[in-house]
């Protein structure tokens, strides 16, 4: 009998019983990538198949962008519950962090259109072309990220990081910053 064993987020290891072992990665959906722990984002399942040659699976659900309770108030999250920042340096509707930015502050992108869920605005919501290709959720014209420091939902260890040049903050329900300064 085969049996399969699906663990983690977006790079999801698959254990298949007297056949193998391989590794389906996740694509679309809200991705974070750049680092393990499940920062995947707001799936609507997928499928994978077992055997050494594991067929990656297809994510279709749109990005979820709704608010939580946390120490700095009210702060916009993902359908998961992880707080998301804006980049100060980004100009509105534009995202300069990639690369090694983009690996500790994942964007959050979409398969879709994005979708608003409790206390989020949606007219607020857009999204913008990212150069790799992907779609990145924009609110109030700010390209949205999550944080790899952000290691359970409501954590909030980014917020007033100045990192790759300038300065990182959730933000409010409105769409404007926190800034706790």
């Amino acid at each position: 009998m085969n049996r399969k064993l699906i663990l983690g987020g977006t790079a999801g290891l698959v254990l298949a019983t007297g056949i193998g072992l391989g590794v389906a990665t996740l694509s679309g959906g809200s991705t974070a990538g750049g680092y393990g722990g499940g920062y995947g984002g707001d799936y609507g399942g997928g499928s994978s198949t077992t055997g050494a040659a594991t067929a990656p699976a297809t994510v279709t659900a749109p990005a979820t962008v709704t608010t939580a309770s946390t120490g700095l108030g009210q702060i916009l999250a993902d359908g998961r519950g992880r707080t998301l920042y804006l980049f100060e340096a980004d100009p509105p509707a534009k995202s300069t962090c990639d690369n090694a930015c983009a690996s500790v502050w994942p964007p959050l992108t979409t398969t879709g259109v994005p979708q608003p869920g409790s206390g989020a605005i949606a007219g607020q919501l857009g999204t913008l072309h990212r150069d790799d290709g992907t779609t990145q959720v924009t609110y109030h014209g700010h390209p949205l990220y999550l944080y790899a420091g952000d290691t359970k939902p409501g954590a909030t260890k980014g917020q007033g990081l100045d990192q790759f040049g300038a300065e990182w903050y959730a933000l409010a329900p409105s769409g404007n910053k926190i800034d706790n300064d």
